[in-house]
């Protein structure tokens, strides 16, 4: 377990046009991204693909590695194969059918063409996230959903679970590196020495050392805060106005959106 900020923070800071786009127009053109992914019809795709297109040409507008941000779109997969029972439950053509113990297996042209579109329209609202994520910083993406009328207290729930995350990791490393330095090794190879009950019985001491030691220091940072001037939002010097060229920038996403969808109904599939 090696976890640092870089992994945990996945903005990418460069001089772009996607970056210095409002963040209130990025996080609106984000769900709206979504939405349109979500009204492509199962199997065109074509407008998938506009999509996929549109998502990798903003990438490079952005200066992100491409490759980069696929990977990380990826995450998105084992969520979305919880699906896969639409496969089996939707009626259709029968492609494959098979006797699983007392079950028998039936698999269909549409159920296939239903999941395949699940997980395509999850992938894509991935990238969305991510390009949003990495192209917009952290307080910035807080004042956008505040300006846009999110309720306060789940702002603030977003923005400790945030900062929480890099106190839990820190005090996971102390921890860690404690063990490496009080645990004997045996000549020759790279294991921990003791059995696995012994083994379990540090792992589940060190868990409960980090949750005590983690509680300890978040109110210590919120106190720290409190005294730096928090009062339930964090302040940042950007000046969150929406300027002609966000406006532009906005229209011209909303348009290649449009375009999208009438490709989607439109294209032959």
């Amino acid at each position: 377990m090696n976890l640092s900020a870089a992994n945990l923070d996945f903005y990418q800071p460069a001089d772009s046009p996607v970056h210095r786009l409002a963040p209130r127009v990025k996080v609106v053109w984000t769900l709206l991204f979504i939405a349109s992914n979500l009204l492509i019809a199962d199997g065109a795709w074509p407008a998938f693909a506009l999509s996929a297109g549109l998502a990798l040409f903003l990438s490079i507008l952005a200066r992100l590695n491409p490759a980069r941000i696929f990977r990380r779109s990826l995450v998105a997969l084992p969520f979305a194969l919880a699906a896969v029972t639409v496969i089996f439950s939707t009626a259709g053509q029968t492609l494959i059918s098979g006797q699983v113990g007392v079950w028998r297996i039936v698999v269909t042209d549409t159920g296939l063409w239903r999941f395949t579109g699940i997980i395509t329209r999850s992938w894509l609202s991935m990238l969305g996230v991510i390009l949003l994520t990495a192209t917009t910083r952290f307080p910035d993406l807080m004042h956008a959903l505040r300006h846009l009328k999110l309720p306060a207290s789940l702002v603030a729930i977003i923005s400790f679970t945030y900062r929480y995350f890099f106190v839990l990791n820190d005090e996971a490393i102390r921890l860690l590196r404690a063990r490496e330095a009080r645990s004997a090794r045996l000549a020759g190879t790279g294991g921990l020495g003791g059995s696995v009950r012994q083994r379990a019985r540090v792992a589940g001491y060190m868990v409960g050392q980090l949750f005590l030691r983690s509680y300890e220091r978040s109110a210590r940072v919120y106190q720290a805060m409190l005294a730096r001037g928090y009062r339930g939002h964090i302040q940042t010097l950007a000046p969150h106005t929406i300027a002609p060229a966000d406006w532009l920038g906005g229209g011209l996403g909303l348009l290649a959106l449009i375009l999208i969808q009438l490709a989607a109904r439109r294209l032959p599939f």
